[in-house]
């Protein structure tokens, strides 16, 4: 199986606002909200891949304080592999800084890691079987 993009996170002050656009103009089918890494997660259907807005729970979860530092905006791209433990293993053969050295449980309780986006060129990058 080649990568493919699970989703793209966005984060948001205000989940419902965020949500309007993408029900009232693009009719796109939603799920949730449902909770997880601190966060408040309304999940988009864009067929094989999925928009996730997400909105903070607190300020000092990890998307309240991106919000304080960078504001609303694409937080991160997560990319569906094989296996996730491979991939783990191939970051750390290959000298990639990871943010989660062992899979957690992510939204839908899909496992995942998170690799440090100064490892990969600025862009936070997630992993997802």
């Amino acid at each position: 199986m080649k990568p493919t993009i699970a989703h793209l996170g966005i984060a948001v002050t205000d989940l419902d606002a965020a949500a309007s656009f993408y029900r009232k103009v693009l009719h796109v089918p939603c799920r949730g909200p449902e909770e997880a890494d601190g966060a408040r997660i309304l999940h988009l259907d864009f067929g094989e891949a999925e928009v996730e807005l997400l909105a903070p729970m607190t300020p000092d979860s990890p998307i309240g304080r991106f919000l304080a530092k960078r504001g609303p905006g694409i937080h991160h791209i997560c990319y569906r592999v094989a296996d996730l433990d491979a991939s783990i293993a191939a970051c750390r053969e290959h000298g990639y800084t990871l943010v989660d050295e062992v899979p957690r449980a992510g939204a839908n309780g899909h496992r995942i890691a998170f690799l440090h986006p100064k490892a990969t060129h600025g862009t936070l990058i997630e992993l997802t079987e």
